[in-house]
């Protein structure tokens, strides 16, 4: 069965932070490791490693258990905790490291598009953003 990856909470949705790390500083700044059991913290720096761009990973319940050493019910609270400090969303099969609650969403800057009469944009001015944002 293939796995069709979608954004579960694209309000969260998680960037880099400007301290250059994919965990955020603002978990320890926040309290919310504090609110983390070590299966927990395990669990949130597996996901926030093997996560893609947006976040989102697939990682089966029994390749998760087995990678961190963890029971099906240990992985289950883990993920519970996650899930109740927002840190993460799950829909069975996909996990979503979300953006920490408060953290701004940063909308890429774009260059002025041109006036066109038939309003269509030209391949440069659609690719010039997504250009910037990998470089």
């Amino acid at each position: 069965m293939k796995i069709v990856k979608r954004v579960l909470r694209p309000e969260r949705l998680r960037q880099v932070p400007a301290q250059f790390s994919w965990v955020d500083q603002g978990i320890v700044r926040a309290h919310l490791i504090d609110r983390c059991e070590a299966r927990a913290a395990a669990l949130y720096l597996f996901l926030v490693t093997v996560a893609d761009a947006q976040g989102l990973s697939y990682y089966s319940e029994a390749t998760l258990g087995a990678r961190l050493h963890l029971s099906r019910e240990e992985l289950v609270a883990a993920r519970a905790q996650l899930i109740a400090i927002e840190l993460i969303a799950y829909q069975a099969p996909l996990y979503q490291v979300l953006a920490l609650a408060g953290t701004p969403l940063r909308v890429p800057t774009q260059a002025p598009v041109r006036n066109c009469s038939d309003g269509a944009l030209s391949v440069a001015q659609l690719l010039d953003p997504m250009g910037r944002r990998r470089a």
